[in-house]
């Protein structure tokens, strides 16, 4: 199974970025995909949850109202549109899947991509 993270970058305070997650190697019906982000110094965060099946969804309450979380089950490809970026909001983002419901926890998911550094400056 791979998951390949794309879509980072350095955008003003205010501005937007799309992240996509490109999965292959096994059907993800009934998986969850998720993003995490990690900021220099800090833990592991989750950012939104996002169900391959029917499109349910949770996010953090950190970027609710500013992200939001889609799938394209015809490619096989998760998205984060992320608008009004904040400094706060820099990271390297990550994509992940399990098959465990929609977890906030970097436990639950069995499978990770390699990261995409989203940077918010001026």
């Amino acid at each position: 199974v791979q998951l390949q993270a794309s879509g980072g970058g350095l955008v003003q305070p205010g501005g937007s970025l799309r992240l996509s997650c490109a999965a292959s190697g096994r059907s993800f019906g009934g998986y969850f995909m998720a993003w995490f982000r990690q900021a220099p110094g800090k833990v592991l965060e989750f950012v939104s949850v996002i169900s391959w099946s029917d499109g349910n969804t949770r996010e953090a309450d950190s970027v609710q109202g500013r992200f939001t979380i889609s799938r394209d089950n015809a490619r096989n490809t998760m998205y984060l549109q992320m608008n009004n970026l904040k400094p706060k909001d820099t990271a390297v983002y990550y994509c992940a899947a399990g098959p465990h419901g929609l977890k906030l926890t970097s436990r639950w998911y069995k499978y990770w991509g390699q990261g995409t550094q989203v940077t918010v400056s001026s």
